[in-house]
């Protein structure tokens, strides 16, 4: 069960993240408003706007896919294994750039960012279910 919430959350969360990055490129494209404008952390020019948005179109396939594994751990194992994986490389390179010292403006989120993706990795694997009996074939 607390598998199922894990997913099901961290889909949704990935799914409104997703849109409002994608509503940020529009924003940005119909408004003419200045990426400074979004008074983000790091300062945002037309191709990271673009970017952050293939990101986002990105996030909501993954967010979907976290919330087809929270309705059947059990057959969707692997979208779970992959999304530890996937957070273990956000934190790793979240990391990397606090180490690499470039980014001093926000190296205490770095710090922090990197530990909560490490624990939620942690928790898909924990808590994920086991598989299903799978059939022989004939």
């Amino acid at each position: 069960m607390s598998y199922r919430i894990l997913c099901a959350a961290l889909g949704t969360l990935w799914i409104v993240l997703g849109f409002a990055l994608i509503g940020m490129f529009f924003r940005f494209q119909t408004s003419g408003f200045s990426p400074g404008e979004l008074e983000m952390a790091l300062p945002l020019d037309g191709w990271g706007v673009y970017m952050a948005a293939m990101a986002g179109c990105a996030m909501v396939g993954w967010g979907g896919g976290l919330i087809g594994a929270a309705r059947r751990p059990d057959t969707n194992r692997t979208v779970g294994t992959f999304t530890a994986l996937a957070l273990v490389l956000m934190g790793f390179y979240r990391i990397s750039a606090w180490v690499m010292g470039d980014y001093p403006d926000v190296a205490p989120a770095l710090r922090v960012e990197s530990v909560v993706f490490l624990l939620l990795a942690l928790a898909f694997v924990w808590l994920r279910p086991r598989g299903a009996a799978v059939p022989e074939a004939a």
